[in-house]
């Protein structure tokens, strides 16, 4: 089989999947170097930088660029290509065209369609991009964690790709034996950082949808709550967040647990009222759970499809 110096793999790779990286494989094993050209723009549904940075993960052996055009310095003998317009790429180089049939034969406009139904032929930094994530949340002794819970085990029992729904627990939990007075603002940052690479973890190997008790938004709240201040540490990380939807738990008819120093009927109002606020100043996506157990979670579930069924917005062709 004949070898060459220097190839290029163009594509938009959006998203790439499986049959990309087949083709990226055959390349570099056939090549001395290789260059991965991710060809689109910013404004697309999935950033260009976005797609080079997961290319460069999944593919750390190869030289991974972005742009239009093939800019670099070094001839480029071969083009690997599985589409129609490698021909012409190939006649602009001065180079050979090889065409590689893509193995699994998916089509990139089903895979934006539907990335659920191809979930198995994403990789896990593509996926965590792609998960719709859940967080619910809510003042002490409101059942926000039996509902996530309850939540990742409704959907888990719908099978196939979806018996793989992770839950993320309260990373804060570890905090809550503290008295209040021990609470330091310097804590609050670390949870939530903490607590952000929990749930990108489990985006990258779960299933479209994951269920987070709490997440860094909350853990703002939490900073006024128990120090009556604003932490923007904090808030600079849950800025950065990439969640899609809250639940928040209603305090009214759950009736409060003695949780000692950090519990008191009296906070519970103000919490729920404080997050409420606070979601909808942020324009975040919420939707609020009343009532006993089983209707919360019936709307919370009807919550979660609509979502879903939304998508990730990716049918849009790239330009």
């Amino acid at each position: 089989m004949k070898r060459y110096g220097h190839g290029l793999v163009p594509g938009r790779f959006h998203p790439p999947h499986a049959g990309h990286h087949h083709l990226v494989r055959t390349a570099r094993d056939r090549c001395e170097r290789l260059t991965v050209l991710v060809r689109g723009s910013s404004t697309e549904p999935l950033p260009l930088e976005d797609r080079v940075d997961w290319m460069r993960e999944i593919h750390p052996d190869v030289l991974v660029v972005g742009g239009e055009e093939y800019t670099g310095p070094e001839q480029v003998d071969a083009v690997f290509t599985s589409e129609p317009y490698g021909d012409e790429l190939g006649r602009r180089l001065g180079a050979e065209t090889v065409h590689v049939d893509r193995v699994p034969p998916l089509s990139d406009t089903a895979v934006r369609e539907d990335p659920a139904a191809f979930w198995d032929f994403l990789e896990p930094p593509v996926r965590a991009a792609l998960t719709r994530r859940v967080v619910v949340l809510g003042a002490e002794s409101t059942g926000a964690t039996t509902l996530a819970l309850a939540l990742a085990d409704h959907y888990r029992r719908r099978g196939g790709v979806w018996a793989r729904t992770r839950y993320v627990p309260d990373h804060a939990r570890a905090y809550r034996a503290l008295e209040p007075a021990e609470l330091r603002s310097a804590d609050f940052p670390v949870i939530a950082q903490h607590q952000a690479e929990l749930e990108e973890e489990a985006a990258r190997d779960g299933s479209p949808v994951l269920f987070c008790d709490t997440d860094a938004f909350a853990a703002t709240i939490r900073h006024e709550r128990y120090l009556g201040t604003t932490s923007r540490a904090t808030g600079e990380i849950a800025a950065l967040g990439r969640q899609h939807l809250w639940l928040l738990t209603d305090h009214r008819g759950v009736p409060a647990a003695d949780d000692g120093p950090r519990g008191g009927e009296h906070l519970r109002p103000w919490m729920t009222a404080r997050l409420l606020a606070q979601l909808a100043h942020t324009g975040r996506r919420t939707a609020v759970l009343t009532g006993p157990h089983e209707e919360r979670l019936a709307t919370a579930v009807a919550a979660v499809d609509a979502l879903l069924a939304e998508g990730p917005h990716l049918t849009e062709e790239p330009r």
